[in-house]
């Protein structure tokens, strides 16, 4: 059956909605900072940050099952229900490539939109029961990982559905169970409490907007963040390569005028260790304790520019007038 009317929409669920966005953004700027170097704290196992993750989880799964009774609860519009699947499903599609070509092998393969998209279908089978007996359904999926785990679980094949004792290798992952369970609890609770006076309440446009907004956001700021950190990313190791190689060769001329004090020499010197190091790449050995044939090496290089340092310049002759 087709319902006869469009859904109210109700801007307390889009600012809601905008405020989970916002944090998502802040989680996976905090994620790209530790990814690419630029800070030490790993928010995939810091415990602030993996609660701070699992709440803005929560928060888009909960609020996904509060749409799905506003949406569908009179009767299911199968069009537009089709319709968001379809969007959901491309969008998720397009975080799996996206993440491949950013992460490779550990691209995710099962996020929050595919998970919306797939519980979103499967919540449609409890749509018609009692708030209490979605509530509890919700309570055993969510319960069910804490009671029953195995290692097989954790095959790409199986780990979408959940029970693996260790997370798989990959950007995120959203099992059904137990985030199933989440998504539930927000449908039973709007399915509770869809006549009360709260869900009318005003709220700030801008977050509003946001949430309505959210999919494009999502789809979006990933990019925008990693390839902006990714940038600057690579304009700090170019100017710290400079900088290595002048304090290199600064240190090198210090070095040989102490032991040869000439100018011209040092610099030939200096100029041949550079083109060595590069040439093979010496740079993180020369900054640890070597090993012996390590050393063997840098001997050799030293011995070699000693050579060419001191090899007369030959002479050239004067153009004639």
């Amino acid at each position: 059956m087709t319902a006869p009317h469009a859904r109210p929409r109700f801007a307390l669920i889009d600012a809601l909605r905008g405020i989970a966005i916002v944090t998502m953004v802040i989680f996976h700027f905090a994620w790209d900072l530790y990814f690419l170097g630029f800070s030490s704290l790993d928010v995939s196992t810091d415990p602030f940050w993996t609660t701070f993750q699992k709440a803005i989880v929560s928060a888009f799964l909960a609020l996904a099952g509060i749409s799905l009774w506003f949406a569908h609860g009179q009767a299911i519009r199968w069009p537009v229900f089709w319709r968001r699947q379809a969007i959901l499903v491309a969008a998720a599609l397009a975080v799996s490539l996206g993440t491949y070509l950013a992460f490779g092998d550990y691209f995710s393969f099962f996020g929050v939109l595919h998970a919306i998209a797939l519980f979103s279908l499967l919540a449609l089978a409890v749509l018609r029961l009692p708030p209490l007996w979605i509530g509890m359904a919700a309570a055993g999926i969510i319960l069910a990982p804490l009671l029953v785990t195995h290692p097989i679980m954790r095959e790409r094949a199986l780990a979408w559905i959940g029970f693996w004792p260790v997370s798989p290798a990959t950007a995120d992952i959203v099992p059904v169970f137990p985030w199933l369970g989440v998504l539930l609890l927000g449908l039973a609770f709007a399915k509770a409490f869809a006549g009360r006076a709260f869900w009318t309440v005003r709220v700030p446009r801008g977050l509003a907007l946001l949430g309505r907004w959210s999919l494009v956001i999502y789809l979006l700021h990933q990019p925008v963040l990693y390839g902006g950190l990714s940038g600057l990313r690579l304009l700090f190791h170019q100017a710290s390569a400079e900088q290595e190689i002048a304090d290199f060769v600064a240190s090198c001329r210090a070095t040989r005028l102490q032991s040869v004090p000439d100018a011209l020499a040092a610099e030939r010197y200096c100029g041949c260790a550079l083109e060595q190091v590069q040439a093979d790449d010496m740079w993180e050995m020369l900054s640890r304790e070597r090993t012996a044939l390590e050393e063997a090496d840098v001997q050799a290089m030293m011995g070699l520019c000693d050579a060419m340092s001191r090899q007369p310049i030959a002479e050239v002759p004067a153009p004639a007038l």
